[in-house]
């Protein structure tokens, strides 16, 4: 009958997502019921990595240092893409040896790329 099914499948789900979610409630009350509350002038100074906050808090950065930050991300999320080609290089065989090569090659070629723009100097 339409309108009477229940997924009896999904119900260890939904308890373990109610369980999960009542266990992290728990831990943030309990927190707050039983940590110390000594605020101070020293302890709600803002601070950047334990130094003292130098200049404006909204002033301007350089544009390299976020492109520094997505060569970084794309480099390394491509460099993972070397750990299961390396644990199935057996199974791969010389297909998967010259298409990772092919991927290396290009992965260079956009290194160099960056490289010759200056997207490395921090000048």
């Amino acid at each position: 009958m339409p309108g009477t099914y229940i997924p009896t499948n999904y119900l260890p789900v939904a308890i373990i997502m109610v369980f999960a979610a009542l266990v992290g409630l728990g831990a943030i009350i309990a927190g707050l019921l039983v940590r110390p509350r000594r605020p101070y002038v020293q302890k709600l100074y803002a601070y950047e990595s334990g130094n003292p906050p130098v200049g404006e808090p909204r002033q301007k950065f350089s544009v390299k240092f976020y492109i520094i930050a997505m060569l970084f991300v794309v480099f390394d999320v491509e460099a993972v893409f070397l750990y299961p080609w390396a644990v199935a290089y057996d199974k791969l065989g010389l297909f998967g040896f010259v298409e990772m090569m092919l991927f290396i090659f290009i992965l260079l070629i956009g290194y160099v790329y960056v490289w010759k723009k200056g997207a490395f100097n921090w000048e």
